[in-house]
C-alpha cells in the first residue's frame, strides 16, 4: 500500500479511539508504569522517580479525561452532521483496556470499526505498537469486529492550522511579555523576536532509524515531526526555529534523539543570550503529563534562574478543529474523499486488523528479559 492510497472500506459501524492510557489515582501509578515498561528491564527506582511526576499531579494522569474530551467533541461533530455513529474508547496500558472495549463492541453487534489512534506519527511506539495492540486484542476476543486504523495525520490541514493558530497567540503573548519586562528590547531573542522551539517525545536513535518501511529510508518519525514543525512555522511566518526532543526514559548508554529541550533552552540562554522562548509541543495532541510536567514544570524550573521566560503553545486536541480532522480521516477511509496533505513526508498507518504497513516496517525494539 502506498502512502498516497489509504484503504477505502465503505461505511463502518463504529469509531474507536485508541490511546496510551494513564493512571487515575495514586494506587494506579506504579502498576501503570509497570505495564508501560514491562520487558524493558527498567529498575524500580527509575519507576519511582517517574511516579513522582504523576504524584505531583495528584496521582492522576490527565490523558484519559483529555481523550474523553476529544470523544465528546467527535460525538458533537457527528451530531452536527446528523450521523448516529457510536464512539468507543480503549487503551494500551490502563483502563479501559482495548480488549475489554472490544468485548463491549462485540456485544453491541459492531462488525467493522474505524480506529483513531491518538498519535500523529510513524515509528514503533507511535504506530506499529498500536497495530500490535489491535492484533492482540482481536485474538483475545472471540467474534471481535474488524478494525481498520485511520492513517497518520502529521501534515493534515486541520492539525497544522490548529497548531498555527495557537502558536500565533503564544508568539504574541511572548512579545508582550518581552515588551513589559525589557522596555529597551534587551534580552529578547535574535532580531527582537522570541525563539521558537518545537518539541516532541524522544525515542532511541535505533528506533528512529528503522521507523517506516525500508523503501522510505527510515527515520520516518523524526522526519514527520520536522515536517510538521516546518509547516506550522511557515503558517505563522517564522523562518528560524529549532526542533528538539524531550521525555527520554532510557539508560544513558543508549543514544536517543537529541538535543533535549532543557539542555537546548539552557544553551540558548547561556551562549546566545536569548531570554524569551516559545515552546510548541508539536509531538503531543493534548496536555499530557509529558507536557504539564516536562515543559510547564521542569523546563520552567530548570531555566528560571537564567532569566528565561517560557511561553508554551496550546495543544490541538481539545479543539473542535481536531474533532473535525478525525471525521475527515474517517471520510477518507469510508469514501476515499481526498482531504489533502500539506507535506511531502509519507503518511502511513492505515491497515486492517493490526497488520503492518509493510513486512519490514518499524520493527519492535529488542527487550531485555
Amino acid at each position: 500500500m502506498s502512502d498516497d492510497s489509504p484503504l477505502v472500506t465503505g461505511p463502518v459501524d463504529a469509531l474507536l479511539v485508541l490511546s496510551f492510557g494513564g493512571p487515575e489515582g495514586q494506587d494506579d501509578v506504579i502498576p501503570f508504569l509497570e505495564n508501560v515498561t514491562r520487558g524493558r528491564g527498567i529498575p524500580a527506582e527509575r519507576l519511582e522517580e517517574v511516579a513522582t511526576h504523576y504524584r505531583h499531579l495528584g496521582g492522576r494522569s490527565p490523558i484519559n479525561d483529555l481523550n474523553r474530551e476529544i470523544i465528546a467533541n467527535v460525538r458533537a461533530e457527528l451530531a452536527r452532521r446528523g450521523r448516529d455513529l457510536p464512539v468507543y474508547f480503549g487503551n494500551r496500558n490502563w483502563t479501559p483496556y482495548l480488549a475489554d472495549t472490544l468485548r463491549e463492541m462485540t456485544a453491541d453487534g459492531v462488525r467493522t470499526a474505524a480506529v483513531f489512534a491518538t498519535s500523529a506519527w510513524g515509528g514503533y511506539s507511535g504506530c506499529a505498537q498500536y497495530h500490535e495492540d489491535i492484533a492482540r486484542a482481536r485474538r483475545e476476543v472471540e467474534g471481535a469486529p474488524g478494525l481498520v486504523r485511520l492513517r497518520q495525520f502529521h501534515d493534515h490541514p486541520r492539525f497544522v492550522e490548529r497548531f498555527a493558530a495557537d502558536l500565533s497567540r503564544a508568539l504574541d503573548e511572548a512579545r508582550r511579555k518581552a515588551r513589559e519586562s525589557d522596555s529597551d528590547g534587551a534580552g529578547v531573542g535574535t532580531g527582537g523576536e522570541p525563539r521558537l522551539v518545537f518539541t516532541a517525545h524522544s525515542v532511541p536513535a535505533t528506533a528512529d532509524a528503522t521507523a517506516g518501511p525500508k523503501r522510505l529510508g527510515g527515520h520516518l518519525y523524526s522526519r514527520q515531526v520536522k515536517e510538521a514543525a516546518r509547516l506550522v512555522a511557515a503558517a505563522v511566518g517564522v523562518e528560524e526555529y529549532d526542533v528538539v526532543w524531550q521525555s527520554r526514559s532510557g539508560p544513558p548508554s543508549v543514544p536517543w534523539l537529541e538535543p533535549d529541550v532543557v539542555d537546548h533552552v539552557h544553551d540558548l540562554a547561556t551562549h546566545r543570550g536569548i531570554r524569551d522562548v516559545v515552546v510548541c509541543p508539536i509531538g503531543f495532541i493534548s496536555d499530557h503529563v509529558e507536557v504539564i510536567w516536562d515543559l510547564d514544570t521542569e523546563l520552567v524550573a530548570e531555566t528560571e534562574d537564567l532569566g528565561v521566560r517560557i511561553t508554551r503553545c496550546a495543544t490541538p486536541g481539545p479543539s473542535p478543529d481536531f474533532a473535525e480532522m478525525v471525521l475527515q480521516l474517517l471520510d477518507e477511509l469510508e469514501t476515499g474523499t481526498a482531504v489533502g496533505r500539506l507535506g511531502e513526508v509519507a503518511s502511513l498507518g492505515c491497515t486492517r486488523d493490526g497488520s503492518r504497513c509493510a513486512v519490514d516496517c518499524c520493527p519492535a525494539p529488542s527487550r531485555r528479559p
